[in-house]
Formats: structure tokens, sequence, C-alpha cells
């Protein structure tokens, strides 16, 4: 059994995110500091050795997923539904104050993805990539809240911290040889 190499990378920075705005599945595109934010990592992604480009199909993973293929010279890049981003129902496009004054907790919010059904979806997500891609370093083009749940799936809930924003532009690895593994957990934006 060879070992399959996962690289989380959140896209880069949307005005929503600026604002603290449920982005959840809106198609909300890239601002042009988000742009700069993914060409300095697409510096450091080209470092180092990536087999396969994927993305969720929400613009701002694939805007960012096509900067980081270009600068690593992969020609294509495969859309994949299970990473796109957690569904915050009638709270997307809610700043954090609105949501939290009607809300205790994100999956009281009506038609949004409960913490159950994502996952359900990151472990799938795990599976699913290590099946097809196994012995691979992939390089997954995502969103802040599904890669949180990838990265509780394989820490069993210690990585993130409660509270721990990941940044836009950030990488998390994780491997698969016999069991997951948390190999790299970098909260900040890459080439910062």
């Amino acid at each position: 059994m060879s070992q399959t190499l996962i690289g989380l990378f959140r896209h880069g920075q949307t005005d929503w995110n600026i604002d603290l705005r449920l982005q959840g599945t809106a198609d909300i595109p890239m601002n042009e500091f988000g742009v700069q934010q993914v060409s300095l990592a697409a510096e450091k992604l080209a470092e180092m050795s990536w087999d396969v480009v994927l993305t969720s199909p929400l613009g701002r993973a694939r805007q960012s997923a096509s900067i980081i293929a270009n600068r690593l010279r992969i020609s294509e890049v495969q859309t994949n539904e299970l990473l796109l981003e957690r569904a915050f129902g009638i709270g997307e496009g809610m700043l954090y104050d609105e949501w939290t004054s009607k809300y205790a907790h994100l999956d009281e919010i009506p038609g949004a993805e409960s913490t159950a059904q994502i996952t359900t979806r990151a472990e799938q997500l795990l599976s699913n990539l290590h099946s097809e891609y196994e012995g691979k370093k992939v390089l997954a083009v995502s969103h802040g809240a599904l890669i949180r749940f990838v990265l509780q799936v394989v820490t069993q809930g210690e990585v993130p911290p409660k509270g721990e924003r990941l940044e836009n532009a950030s990488l998390h690895v994780v491997k698969k040889l016999e069991t997951w593994e948390l190999e790299r957990w970098a909260p900040k934006p890459l080439g910062s």
C-alpha cells in the first residue's frame, strides 16, 4: 500500500470573508486581494510536488485552482462536488452578528447542512480521494468549513482548535498509509 497525500487549500479572500458573512454555497467571487493571496501561495505550492488539482464547483475555488494549476503546469483541474462548502441555508449572506443573534448554532439555521451531514461528507471525501488517488499527491481547493470538518475527522476533533479561523489561502495536509494522519496544520495564508 502506498501513501496518499491530500493538500487542503482554502480559496483566496472574498468581500464576504472581510465582512464575516456566511458564504456557504453562494457563489461569491474572490476579490483582488484574494487573487494576490492565491498567486503568492501558488509560488510556494510550486516548490512542492502535486500530481493532480481538484476543486469545489464554486467560482472562488475554481479561480483559485486555475491560478495554482497554471503555476504548477497542470493542464486539467477536476471538479469534485464533495469539496463544496457547507450549505448555510437562509443564513447565507448574513453577518456573523445577525445569525448569532437569531440562532444558537449553525445547525439551527433553516436549510443549513447539519454537523452530522457535513461530517459524513468529509468522511466520504477522504474515502473517495484515497480510493481514486491512492499513492498520489492531491491538491484539493475548497472552503473553510469543509476543510475544518475534514481536519476534525482526521484528528478525532483535536484540530482545528475551537474558535481557530482557517484563513484564506491556507494549506493543510493529511496523509494516509494505514490510517489518516495530520501532516500539516497551518491556518495562516501560504506565502504570507
